[in-house]
């Protein structure tokens, strides 16, 4: 057994282990290192780490794929502190990992971001970032919401392809009408990057021409794109009939009503949702003002809006700015709205995001993947927080 494992030998005891497909009931799950060595019927060894679970849950770690921030601070804000704090804070929320999510920004302003993400990375003490997901700057000003207009741009694989060579640039989301779209997903694709339809007035037919080049996720869906009409199709009708596309939803209860949340759910099934919380700095924190990529933002009663865009409930885009939801709180809104039993429901909490985004080694509980994994109470509250086999909170 190498040094790294004999310092970090645990065992889970008592807990009801549930990973996607399978509710495996009370058993032990075993990690050495870094990594999950054994699940089933096991005791203690010497040395071992022992961690009574007393019938707690246990299931792989959340993994939020589209978050701008925490406790105040914005990935935006590009500065150690801001990326130190939503790390850590995350993992109360049981996020083991995320993608470090920016806005619609100058160039320099996401370079930095990215810098700041790869320094993150080699202090690895909260939430590991798995990489970095650009929402903008490739939007349709009309549906631009909350991103701020002054700094949109048509799509460009050569913009974030610099942003790539700073830190993996995991995913981008873009408005596949706009020109140059699809070359640009093409582009990305070969690249290995996730491109996803966003902000965006795309009807049904460019939706298919960006699924053919390549486009394979939909941001926030129905948040920021042209709803449903019987006689004239659009990018949602799409993504509810697309098989093989995954869809975001934001369950905080604002930006989605729960039949709609059903709809997704039943229309898409267990492996092509995945919970995100869109959630900007404000998350954690209590009502006031705040701000989102420049723009000015008052959060009251729960919900974020931009302070200076009045609402206008006849407009497709409404001037909610994100959530200040915590990543549990959705999920726990999620598993209660759909019904689903938690084996499935949990695929949509990070299995789902990982696949999606070509990574192997996390999102399940067994034998060889990473042992990033949460244990909530019956009430699915986090109660303990495991990165890299490190209990982080």
């Amino acid at each position: 057994m190498d040094r790294q494992k004999a310092r970090n030998r645990k065992i889970i005891l008592n807990a009801r282990v549930v990973t996607p497909g399978r509710d495996i009931g009370v058993a032990a799950v075993r990690i050495e290192g870094r990594h999950i060595a054994a699940v089933g019927a096991a005791l203690p060894s010497a040395g071992d780490e022992v961690i009574n679970a007393e019938g707690m849950i246990l299931m792989p770690g959340f993994v939020d794929i589209h978050s701008h921030g925490r406790s105040g601070y914005d990935f935006c804000d590009a500065t150690d502190e801001a990326f130190d704090v939503i790390g850590r804070d995350k993992l109360r929320d049981g996020v083991t990992g995320f993608l470090a999510t920016g806005l619609t920004r100058p160039e320099k302003d996401l370079a930095e971001m990215c810098r700041c993400a790869e320094r993150y990375k080699e202090r690895g003490e909260g939430a590991t970032c798995l990489g970095v997901h650009l929402e903008g700057p490739f939007f349709n000003g009309e549906m631009a919401g909350a991103q701020n207009p002054a700094y949109l741009k048509l799509p460009d694989a050569a913009f974030v392809e610099r942003l790539n060579a700073i830190s993996p640039v995991r995913k981008v989301s873009l408005a596949p009408e706009l020109e140059g779209a699809e070359a640009c997903i093409r582009a990305l694709a070969e690249k290995g990057i996730v491109t996803s339809g966003g902000h965006s007035a795309a009807d049904y037919a460019t939706f298919e021409r960006a699924r053919e080049a390549g486009m394979t996720h939909l941001t926030h869906f129905c948040n920021a794109m042209m709803p449903i009409h019987h006689l004239r199709p659009t990018m949602v009708t799409g993504g509810l009939l697309a098989d093989d596309v995954f869809t975001e939803i934001i369950t905080d209860g604002v930006h989605l009503s729960d039949p709609m949340i059903r709809l997704i759910a039943k229309a898409k099934g267990p492996d092509r949702v995945m919970v995100i919380t869109d959630a900007m700095c404000a998350a954690g924190c209590p009502d006031g003002m705040y701000t989102l990529g420049g723009l000015r933002v008052r959060v009251a009663d729960g919900c974020a809006r931009l302070a200076d865009v009045p609402y206008d409930p006849k407009s497709v885009v409404s001037n909610v700015a994100g959530s200040v939801a915590l990543y549990c709180d959705c999920f726990r809104r999620f598993v209660r709205v759909t019904g689903w039993p938690l084996e499935e429901a949990v695929k949509a909490a990070g299995y789902n995001q990982c696949r999606s985004l070509g990574i192997s080694d996390r999102g399940e509980i067994a034998v060889g993947q990473v042992a990033d994994l949460v244990l909530t109470d019956g009430d699915l509250v986090p109660q303990h927080t495991i990165v890299d086999g490190e209990v982080r909170f």
